[in-house]
């Protein structure tokens, strides 16, 4: 497949500038790359979502007009998205055929090729399993084997490890060898500089919207890469001297969820400490009970059982504004569904959640002049790269919505941050900013509980660490100490642990 001359222009932004790619078939083909440089725009020109302005695509030699996504599957390319598109109540087949009855029906013959692509390129999917019993990674499988079922011979992976913990990180790249050694090209997409070292043929790099280099991943480091892209060496997250005092701030105080009628527990004997200057790591696998924890915290569900005390008060009943008033700071897991209105401007995003503090309000009425000028200042002080405070939060790239967020948060000055997922989908220098952000917080007396799929940062970041699964947190871990391989056991429950009866609590 070759890319040429690929440019792809907004309302006064130009988001691709002759785009010149070239992937060789048979190959896991890389592209990195900083938030707003590009690469989501071209992978959408390339799936059919959007159309360039200029330029031209071949697949095969034979030159294509990708107008809709059906277009690209006919051209023999899938997507994989970041956020997986699976119905949980679904088995396998269903999800995979949905959409595509026609080509094999819906019964045994579609059941019998699903086998044979399961078989041929190593994904260990079982057609009659229920979706909603799968992790992750076998979630992901589905996802890939709907475009190869689709007859997909050219596969774009968009962040596909964002949500994987590193054994399954490790099993989705034999997936990709085995899907190269059978011919078929893959297109990953990633802000991890080591995985992309570790799994690509052929590396692209885009800068402000044009490739800007080629790298061969035998000769070339992350420091190189991450230089190539942003400019700067690769960052280091690593907290400095202990800043943790022993004042509690955030006390959690064996709390139950249940999970309705013959669930388990979602949340299961619950108990926590943050101490002012503390960084209290959480790591999991999505859909253990991280979401829900962070929920109870905030007032959005409330506790079937135990307290949460916020410095001497307790909080357990309080409302979501009650709780933002009284000095909780909140970055949420998906900055577009909780964190942004996107198509408002950013400086009435910047009194969301805020909206009855200063400076946002004068008497009963919100202040749009004062408003205006915090949010000047937020950009100017988080670095959010912005041509105006009017253009929409959705003009925005990914890193830089996700400092005005945190800029938002931290104007108000919270004596605890809750930080779901900080730095996911953003760029390594975004991640670096963001990562000084949160650590100049901790100096100064704030505590954080960071929930987070990145074992880099993690251990970097946090004074104590703790696992959650099945919705009870493990005993605490050392992060000076541990390693990716025990959080990564922890986390799956292969340490054999399970944590619904913590053994020590801090």
């Amino acid at each position: 497949m070759e890319l040429h001359g690929i440019t792809k222009r907004f309302p006064g932004v130009v988001a691709n500038k002759d785009i010149e790619l070239k992937v060789r078939r048979g190959t896991v083909h890389a592209l990195v790359g900083e938030n707003g440089a590009g690469k989501s725009t071209l992978m959408k020109i390339l799936y059919g979502v959007q159309q360039p302005d200029e330029g031209t695509i071949t697949v095969n030699g034979q030159a294509v007009a990708l107008k809709t996504p059906t277009d690209a599957i006919d051209a023999g390319i899938g997507m994989v998205f970041q956020h997986f598109m699976l119905a949980d109540n679904l088995t396998v087949l269903e999800n995979v055929v949905l959409g595509a009855e026609k080509l094999h029906g819906i019964g045994d013959r579609a059941r019998a090729k699903i086998r044979s692509i399961s078989k041929e390129y190593g994904l260990d999917v079982d057609p009659d399993d229920l979706v909603e019993v799968l992790g992750v990674g076998a979630r992901q499988r589905v996802e890939i084997l709907k475009v190869l079922y689709r007859g997909a011979k050219i596969l774009i992976l968009d962040e596909p490890t964002a949500v994987l913990v590193p054994q399954e990180v490790a099993e989705l790249f034999d997936n990709l060898r085995e899907l190269k050694a059978e011919g078929l090209t893959v297109m990953f997409i990633s802000h991890k500089l080591d995985e992309v070292l570790s799994v690509a043929d052929d590396i692209t790099v885009i800068r402000r919207g044009t490739t800007v280099a080629t790298a061969d991943p035998k000769t070339t480091t992350a420091r190189q890469l991450a230089e190539l892209m942003v400019g700067s060496a690769l960052p280091n997250p690593s907290t400095e001297e202990s800043t943790v005092t022993d004042k509690a701030v955030l006390t959690i105080d064996a709390v139950d969820l249940d999970g309705g009628v013959g669930q388990r527990k979602v949340l299961n004997n619950v108990s926590l400490t943050i101490h002012a200057g503390e960084i209290v790591g959480i790591a999991g696998v999505e859909g253990n009970g991280q979401a829900e924890l962070v929920e109870v915290i905030m007032g959005m569900r409330e506790p079937t059982s135990g307290r949460i005390w916020l410095d001497d008060k307790d909080i357990s009943d309080w409302e979501v504004r009650e709780i933002r008033e009284a000095g909780v700071g909140y970055i949420p897991e998906d900055r577009h569904r909780h964190g942004l209105l996107l198509e408002a401007p950013l400086w009435e995003n910047v009194i969301l959640g805020h909206q009855t503090q200063p400076p946002n309000v004068k008497g009963q009425l919100i202040d749009a002049k004062a408003a205006k000028a915090d949010t000047e200042a937020i950009v100017h002080d988080f670095d959010v790269r912005t041509p105006s405070i009017t253009v929409t939060a959705g003009s925005l790239s990914g890193g830089n919505q996700q400092k005005l967020i945190i800029g938002r948060e931290l104007r108000h000055q919270p004596r605890v941050l809750i930080a779901a997922h900080p730095t996911r989908g953003v760029d390594v220098g975004a991640q670096a900013s963001i990562w000084a952000i949160i650590k100049k917080a901790r100096r100064e007396g704030m505590a954080v509980l960071l929930i987070s799929a990145d074992l880099e940062e993690l251990v970097g970041l946090s004074d104590t660490l703790r696992v959650i699964l099945r919705g009870g947190l493990s005993a605490p871990f050392d992060p000076d100490v541990v390693t990716r391989e025990e959080l990564g056991a922890a986390m799956t429950g292969a340490d054999g642990h399970g944590h619904g009866e913590q053994e020590d609590t801090k």
